[in-house]
């Protein structure tokens, strides 16, 4: 049984954590305003975006459509960019997300195709190199910039693109958090390369007519997609992290109160136990006397 010292330096510890805790749900609740809205920003230049792809990939065919979105004909090998964060204690979004991949990923397998991650995140790569070491192809760090943007989307596209024009892959897929609430945050698995093409356009009684054409439209429009996409996913991660960390502190400060109440009921049982022994050996004492 741990003595009242004992327990009194445990008591102070839980008070301390406690503390900083309480702080980092704080500075969570004021971070998650910023991120939300700016992920929840962007999402409409996405779906408006999209609606041009799916105007523009109607009017072009299969021969001349650019090969982002007609592909290389083949699914045979597939590159998982895997999104997570770069700081822990936010939960079990980073579980969430490699479980997401390692599905994606045996999914795949299973199919008899061949499989490579991009890891974007420092979270990520252990538990991956733990199941999938031989793998894990490139990765992009992001733990040196406070709040990655579009530079940091730009340079990843630019490198995913620059190896699908080598060869390297047949099909992409974007794995990353879409923050619902500071409670839920889904993993998402969208084809990123080659670029889908959304499943209905959006008609209209207006005739459109592109200049200088479809086909030059989207050899400039497919790239700046997929930066789209992922800057998407930036923002969603984000948002997702500082969401699920302000909820995983208010657990953990809340935990924390629940076994202070614990350490004090038992700090106060052990004392007055203590005091009892003292009187009884008075008493006794006495009574010899």
């Amino acid at each position: 049984m741990p003595s009242l010292k004992e327990l009194k330096g445990r008591i102070n510890s839980v008070k301390s954590t406690q503390k900083i805790t309480k702080a980092k749900q704080m500075v969570a609740a004021a971070k998650l305003r910023r991120a939300q809205a700016a992920a929840e920003a962007a999402r409409p230049y996405q779906e408006r975006l999209a609606s041009v792809m799916a105007s523009l990939a109607g009017k072009v065919s299969g021969d001349s459509a650019p090969k982002l979105l007609a592909g290389t004909g083949s699914s045979q090998r597939n590159l998982l960019v895997v999104v997570n964060t770069d700081k822990g204690l936010c939960g079990g979004l980073n579980s969430n997300i490699v479980k997401a991949a390692k599905a994606k990923a045996k999914e795949l397998l299973a199919d008899g195709k061949s499989i490579e991650f991009y890891l974007v995140g420092k979270k990520g790569r252990a538990p991956l190199k733990r199941d999938f070491a031989s793998e894990i192809g490139k990765h992009f760090d992001t733990s040196d910039v406070k709040t990655p943007g579009f530079e940091e989307a730009d340079a990843i596209a630019a490198e995913l693109i620059e190896m699908f024009d080598e060869g390297k892959y047949d099909v992409a897929h974007l794995i990353y958090p879409t923050f619902k609430s500071a409670l839920v945050q889904d993993p998402t698995v969208n084809q990123l390369i080659p670029v889908p093409a959304p499943e209905t356009a959006d008609e209209s009684d207006a005739v459109v007519e592109y200049e200088p054409g479809e086909e030059e439209i989207l050899e400039e429009l497919l790239p700046r997609y997929v930066k789209t996409q992922i800057f998407g996913a930036l923002l969603e991660r984000e948002a997702s992290e500082q969401g699920a960390s302000m909820t995983a502190m208010d657990n953990a400060t809340r935990n924390a109160g629940d076994l202070i109440k614990d350490l004090n009921k038992q700090y106060n049982r052990s004392r007055q136990a203590a005091i009892t022994t003292e009187l009884i050996e008075i008493i006794a004492g006495a009574e010899a006397l």
